[in-house]
Formats: structure tokens, sequence, C-alpha cells
């Protein structure tokens, strides 16, 4: 049987995400800074953030890859470049709600996302539920469509001695019919 795009309903994409971590000083006005942390659009109360262009959001970033992969489009970096003023500072759910319109306008759906964070500390359990909520919201699904995880780096390498976050993600989409 021959190739048809036609006869593809589902594809999985896969996003990784990895942000070095500093301490945040608010004096500082360097641009590799240390931003607050944001972890799927959650304000997250830490001595330490992410160094980034925009927000350094690494869940929003890592889903944002995901569904981008699925569709076969370039890249969060290529898409939103970070030496573009335009991006610098920005808010990520920006990138994630051009990935899920992109999805919509080559006629497919988020069926589901599942979302690991590995990240020393401080523990993302009690945030979970908003991560969920956030990232449900812009992927236009319902809750229980959404898992996000955490994991630790039992104190091995970059990671496990707090001094990075990393985030990885699966999305399935699904071409509706028309």
């Amino acid at each position: 049987m021959a190739y048809s795009e036609e006869r593809i309903s589902y594809r999985i994409g896969h996003g990784y995400d990895l942000h070095r971590l500093e301490p945040i000083n608010p004096d500082d006005t360097d641009d590799a800074r240390a931003k607050p942390m944001i972890l799927c659009g959650v304000s997250i109360d830490h001595d330490h953030g992410p160094v980034g262009h925009s927000d350094g959001d690494a869940g929003y970033h890592a889903v944002t890859d995901a569904v981008l992969g699925a569709l076969g489009e370039p890249d969060i970096g290529q898409i939103f470049p970070d030496k573009s003023p335009k991006w610098k500072d920005a808010d990520s759910s920006l990138f994630l709600r051009d990935a899920v319109a992109r999805a919509r306008a080559s006629g497919f759906v988020v069926v589901n996302m599942d979302l690991t964070i590995v990240l020393e500390r401080p523990k993302i359990s009690p945030l979970k539920d908003k991560m969920r909520l956030n990232l449900a919201n812009l992927l236009e699904v319902p809750t229980d469509c959404v898992n996000v995880k955490g994991k630790t780096h039992e104190k091995v390498d970059a990671i496990g001695e707090g001094r990075a976050v990393e985030t990885h993600a699966v999305v399935l989409l699904r071409r509706e019919r028309r």
C-alpha cells in the first residue's frame, strides 16, 4: 500500500528542554541573568531561577516542542529564536498557543500530553494541579488528558545538584474529521 498523508490520523511528538539555574539577583542587569522560576505558567518561590531569553519556562518549552515535533514543524528555537529581541522575556504561553494554533491550522487537535519535570528542589507535587490546569487550557483539552510528573535526579549531575531543570513531554495529536 502506498504512503498517503490522508491516512495518517494520529501523530506523536516528543519535546525536551533544559535550563541552567542560577541564584536570582534582582540587581543583575546582565542578559544572562536568572529569572524568577516559572514552570507551566506557575510562579515558584525559589532562590534560583532559569537563565533564558524568554521567561525560561522549561515546561511550556518542552510541550511546545512536542506539538511542533508531531506536526513536523521546525523546533521552538527556529520559530522563536533566542537572538530576536521580540522574544526577550516573553511569556512562554505565547509559544505554546502558537504551536496549538499551528496544529489546528493543519487539521489536528491535541488528544493528550504527558510531561516530566526533573528538578531536585523545590518539589512540584503541591503545584501539579495548577500546572495541569494551565496546560489543559492552552492545549484545549480536559485536565484528565494532561499529566505532570515530578522527578529528582538523586543528587547526580547538574540537575541533582540544583544547577538545572530538565523537562520531557510527549503529545498525541489526532486529525479532526471534516
